[in-house]
């Protein structure tokens, strides 16, 4: 490759080197906000302790916190439809059926899911303290399904063939629509599971702890982890973010200085 070639391509690389390493620096510091905004927020377990705070708190209100805890159904927990001895607080089944069209335009058969159904149960629960399924002090968890999250566990999924006879398979190429399969899942939140919930903490009469959504705007959320693991998670996005920026920093800059050692080279030539 002549030299007329190589510089503009090493610029063109130089340079789309530092456009991705400015892209990377701005989602790396967002990131880090975000993370600092995390661990600004109080954190606690459900337990004694988060109790006493609650009590001696003026209005008996905390805004915004962190409760980490155990699942646990108050009274009847749900019985999964599909898996023995399965037992959860918050149910979603959904059912698609898959089909497939003929593409005129195409010439070949296109899968779609189509006729969607889905049913969510709950039941209450409340969080209890990690390292103990049977507790005095526990955490009521109010309108779950408000909460943000993909807290729900997928404990059953079946994908089940159509049968089709020789009339159903003639009159699907001829309307140009056939069914290939039925697919059934089932996710839980399941009773035990470890979460931490994001909202507004009250306490009412009787010393019942109440979580719910908040009423300043800020997000309700349910992670399906503690709040350990949730800030680590977090921490290893933003650092992946700092490692390619400086990775696409150090190979624009490598370019640059390529180039211009190359070209200080050329001119001692001559």
């Amino acid at each position: 490759m002549s030299d007329n070639l190589v510089h503009p391509l090493t610029v063109i690389c130089a340079g789309s080197c530092f456009a991705f390493t400015g892209l990377f620096y701005k989602l790396y510091s967002d990131k880090r906000q975000e993370v600092q905004k995390i661990k600004e927020i109080p954190n606690f377990q459900a337990d004694h302790h988060l109790l006493r705070i609650l009590n001696a708190t003026s209005n008996k209100r905390l805004h915004y916190v962190a409760v980490e805890g155990l699942v646990q159904a108050i009274g009847e927990p749900i019985s999964s439809q599909y898996v023995p001895r399965c037992h959860g607080v918050i149910q979603k089944i959904t059912v698609h059926e898959h089909w497939k069209y003929w593409n005129s335009a195409l010439k070949t058969w296109v899968s779609k899911k189509v006729n969607k159904q889905q049913t969510t149960n709950t039941v209450p629960f409340s969080l209890i303290q990690p390292g103990s399924y049977i507790s005095e002090v526990s955490v009521r968890v109010d309108s779950p399904l408000e909460a943000r999250g993909d807290y729900l566990e997928q404990v059953h999924k079946r994908l089940r063939q159509a049968k089709e006879g020789l009339v159903d398979a003639v009159v699907g190429e001829l309307s140009g629509e056939k069914p290939v399969a039925l697919e059934e899942r089932e996710e839980l939140l399941r009773v035990g599971s470890s979460i931490t919930a994001f909202g507004e903490l009250v306490l009412e009469q009787d010393k019942i702890m109440r979580l719910q959504p908040p009423k300043d705007g800020r997000s309700y959320i349910l992670i399906p982890s503690d709040y350990k693991s949730f800030i680590q998670r977090h921490e290893n996005s933003a650092n992946m973010w700092k490692v390619l920026t400086a990775l696409f920093g150090i190979t624009g800059f490598a370019l640059i200085g390529g180039l211009i050692h190359g070209a200080i080279n050329k001119d001692k030539k001559t």
